[in-house]
């Protein structure tokens, strides 16, 4: 028997959450048959959050393109030529039209990316502003404008943005392939300015870029040692835009990005691991064994930034078809009431499917559905 075979959890393991994972722990887990994976990562997944709820986030560009970095796989890079319309800082009002709309199509986090650098004095309050109007409409709030140092992390902070992303992109070892123009060490100081500010963090990364599964082990490793593991990590496959560096590099191999997925899931119990960039690639049943192997919140929508993404609609259909729901962490709720609510959903369900209504907008009625580990039921708009 190899020894692969001998990498299990206990159910003591299984809410463990360790911050010490070594190289050639993670290397073993990635060499596990993919059943004995991916059952391994189900297992850890329910045993911290309900298996068949997905957080689910909007990204909007609200600064699109001349970024002066060099992140060979970026659309938005001023570094390449890729025909990409630059935008300046979208006026506060279009982005809360465009979360308004997101709320009402499912999401319960609206995300807002700018290609900066770093943020600069003039547009912070521009930017503060966004932050405080998108959560006056009930939405959690997340941003990603580059490097950050103390200051800004403060007033973001001071702002009410509940999470800050700031993606790692790939293991130290080849980052220096990838990105020349930051260190892998301002990423790290980023990620610390907004631990300390009191904000959560969303990091993680981007496969299939070129790199060898020891980069992929690499990354993880990063991640899962942080003093404190990003609530959220965002697992990106790469997509090749043309005019970039890497718009001819080798596909990844999908069933590598489930185990990618999976192992996540292992290393960081509790964080929440989000299919992100690439699933306009990957077909639904890629998608599933993703959901299986612990991936729990999606970008959802149209867009992601200047690339596509599944179109809402398909989103709702396979969710439907999967047994799916949209998680909202928003509202405080008992046991009680979540088990009511569970009770509602299927009776709505049931007459839904019985034909007992009809719902002129294509979409499916509001779902009380409540997370069993926070007891937080979604909100009526979805």
């Amino acid at each position: 028997m190899p020894a692969t075979a001998s990498i299990t959890q206990t159910p003591e393991s299984q809410t463990a959450v360790r911050h010490d994972w070594k190289r050639s722990e993670i290397e073993a887990l990635f060499a596990l048959p993919f059943n004995d994976l991916l059952f391994q990562a189900a297992a850890i997944h329910r045993a911290n959050f309900d298996p068949n709820a997905v957080q689910v986030s909007t990204l909007l560009s609200i600064k699109t393109g001349a970024c002066p970095e060099d992140c060979k796989y970026c659309s938005q890079s001023g570094h390449y030529n890729t025909e990409l319309e630059k935008e300046k800082l979208l006026e506060v009002a279009r982005v809360v039209e465009e979360a308004k709309a997101a709320r009402d199509k499912g999401a319960s986090r609206f995300c807002m990316g700018a290609a900066w650098r770093s943020p600069r004095d003039r547009d912070m309050p521009f930017v503060l502003d966004m932050i405080r109007q998108v959560k006056g409409l009930g939405m959690e709030t997340c941003m990603t404008l580059g490097m950050l140092d103390q200051g800004q992390a403060e007033a973001l902070a001071d702002a009410g943005l509940d999470y800050y992303n700031h993606n790692l992109d790939t293991s130290p070892e080849y980052y220096g392939k990838v990105i020349t123009t930051r260190t892998y060490n301002d990423r790290l100081s980023t990620l610390a300015n907004v631990r300390d500010a009191g904000m959560k963090v969303c990091c993680g990364g981007i496969v299939g870029m070129g790199e060898q599964r020891d980069d992929r082990v690499g990354l993880l490793q990063q991640l899962a040692n942080l003093p404190h593991h990003p609530e959220s990590v965002p697992i990106n496959m790469l997509v090749k835009i043309e005019g970039t560096p890497l718009a001819d590099v080798a596909d990844l191999d999908p069933f590598e990005f489930v185990r990618t997925v999976a192992v996540a899931r292992i290393l960081m119990p509790e964080s929440y691991v989000r299919l992100s960039a690439g699933r306009q690639e990957m077909n639904d049943e890629a998608q599933a064994l993703c959901f299986m192997a612990g991936a729990n919140s999606i970008f959802y929508g149209e867009r992601l930034l200047t690339t596509d993404n599944p179109e809402a609609n398909h989103d709702q259909q396979l969710f439907k078809r999967l047994g799916i729901h949209p998680l909202d962490p928003r509202h405080e709720a008992s046991d009680e009431a979540h088990e009511e609510a569970i009770k509602a959903q299927v009776a709505e369900q049931e007459a839904e499917d019985a034909g007992l209504f009809y719902n002129a907008m294509g979409k499916r009625s509001a779902k009380h559905v409540l997370d069993k580990d926070t007891g937080r039921p979604a909100a009526a708009e979805h």
